[in-house]
C-alpha cells in the first residue's frame, strides 16, 4: 500500500493525540503518597524491649552497617537464697543506612523479634553522616510498622500463644478456687458466729427461767413463813 507524503507525521501526530486526551497515570509525588506494597523494604525499625544484645545482627550483617554497644549488669536474687544473674544491657544500637543494602539479614536471623520493616522511604538527608539512625530514632520507625497479617483460621496456634492460654487459665483456675476457698470460709464463719449466738441466746434464757424459779421459790417461802407466824 502506497503512502502518501506526510503520512508519518499525521500518524505520529494522532498518537500525540491520544496519549493527550487519555487519563494520567502519573503520581504526582510527593503531593500524591505512592500505594506500596504491606511488605516494602523501606527503613528497619528496632523494638528496643525484645533486644537481648546477642549481637547476632551485627555479626551477619554483610555490609557491616549496625553498631551495638552494650555492658553487663547483675541483677540480684528473686528469691531469698537464690543465685545472682548477669544480663546484657543496651547501650547503643546504631544502623548506617549509607551503607545498608536493604537485604533483610539482620531482620531474618533475631531471635527475638526486635527488627522489623517499615514501609517509610523518606529519610533522606542533606549529610551523610545523618543517615546514621541511633536507637531513638530506629524506635520512632516502629510506629510506622504495618500489623502482621492474620493467622490462618485453620493454622496451628503459635507454642507461645498456647503457653500463655495455658497460664493464663491455670491462674484464673487458682483465682476462681481461691475466691471459693474465701466464700466458703466466710460462709463458715457466718454459720458459726449464727451458733454461738443461738446457744448464748439460749443460756440467756436458761439462766432466766432458773432465776424465775428462784425468785418464785423465795416468794413461797416468805409467804409460807407469814402464815406460821400469825
Amino acid at each position: 500500500m502506497a503512502s502518501f507524503p506526510g503520512s508519518g507525521l499525521a500518524k505520529g501526530l494522532a498518537v500525540t493525540l491520544r496519549t493527550m486526551t487519555r487519563k494520567t497515570v502519573t503520581e504526582q509525588y510527593p503531593d500524591t503518597q505512592p500505594d506500596l506494597p504491606p511488605r516494602t523494604r523501606g527503613v528497619i525499625g528496632l523494638f528496643e524491649e525484645n533486644c537481648t544484645v546477642c549481637m547476632l545482627c551485627a555479626r551477619e550483617c554483610p555490609d557491616w552497617c549496625i553498631y551495638i554497644d552494650s555492658h553487663k549488669e547483675t541483677v540480684p536474687a528473686a528469691t531469698p537464697g537464690g543465685r545472682e544473674r548477669s544480663r546484657n544491657v543496651l547501650d547503643r544500637f546504631a544502623i548506617d543506612f549509607s551503607l545498608c543494602m536493604y537485604c533483610g539479614i539482620c531482620i531474618e536471623v533475631c531471635p527475638f523479634d526486635a527488627l522489623f520493616w517499615s514501609p517509610e522511604f523518606e529519610y533522606a538527608e542533606t549529610d551523610i553522616r545523618d543517615l546514621t539512625h541511633e536507637r531513638d530514632k530506629l524506635r520512632e520507625w516502629m510506629w510506622t510498622v504495618p500489623a502482621p497479617p492474620a493467622l490462618d483460621p485453620g493454622a496451628e496456634e503459635p507454642k507461645e500463644l498456647a503457653a500463655a492460654h495455658k497460664t493464663a487459665e491455670k491462674l484464673a483456675a487458682q483465682q476462681e478456687a481461691a475466691q471459693q476457698e474465701a466464700a466458703q470460709r466466710e460462709a463458715a464463719e457466718q454459720e458459726s458466729a449464727q451458733q454461738e449466738a443461738a446457744q448464748r441466746e439460749a443460756a440467756e434464757q436458761e439462766a432466766a427461767q432458773r432465776e424465775a424459779g428462784r425468785r418464785e421459790a423465795g416468794a413461797g417461802r416468805a409467804d409460807a413463813a407469814e402464815e406460821g407466824d400469825e
